[in-house]
């Protein structure tokens, strides 16, 4: 299966299709008119977004490299997600790396497989998942972060009582012994 590998993107990001509750979460890579999109759940956007911070703040803790310190959230790309927007793959496994010789984040994305690669190889089977590969700055992962957690949290509110998302018309609620909660 191919490898789609971008050192470094012209753009990387989070974004979405769909109505609250019936997105799809897409990372997105381009270079040119050249773009990846894969296809993967809101928690692992979530998730990804959580531990690029925590990569960088033990990078910054570590080393004291700048660029891993705060960034600017003004020069957060929240443009929309690059048409035609076509799925390459859905995402099993992620895996997160610092290239310390080249100072970047090393973001792989794997599709879903019965054997999983060794995460962040060369070595990439014919027969093997698809990979994204997105080598990145750390300024770049920071804004790639933050963009992320909006766009997790632009959806539906959490239910004051349980944190379950609730529809427009409420939700069957599990503190409430199964009674419906209405939103807002």
């Amino acid at each position: 299966m191919p490898v789609y590998s971008y050192d470094p993107p012209e753009r990387f990001i989070a974004g979405t299709v769909g109505q609250p509750g019936e997105r799809t979460f897409y990372l997105q890579a381009t270079v040119g008119t050249r773009i990846t999109s894969v296809a993967l759940e809101k928690g692992q956007v979530s998730q990804l977004a959580e531990r690029l911070e925590e990569l960088l703040d033990e990078v910054t803790r570590r080393t004291g490299l700048n660029s891993a310190a705060q960034q600017d959230p003004a020069e957060v790309d929240d443009g929309p997600l690059d048409l035609p927007l076509t799925e390459d793959f859905r995402v099993g496994a992620i895996a997160l790396a610092w290239d310390h010789d080249g100072e970047r984040v090393i973001i792989e994305a794997q599709e879903e497989s019965e054997e999983p690669l060794e995460p962040l190889t060369d070595d990439v089977p014919e027969d093997g998942p698809a990979v994204l590969r997105v080598r990145i700055t750390a300024e770049a992962a920071r804004a790639f972060s933050r963009r992320a957690i909006q766009v997790v949290m632009q959806g539906r509110p959490p239910c004051p009582l349980c944190g379950q998302p609730l529809d427009p018309s409420g939700h069957v609620c599990p503190r409430q012994n199964g009674h419906r909660v209405g939103h807002g």
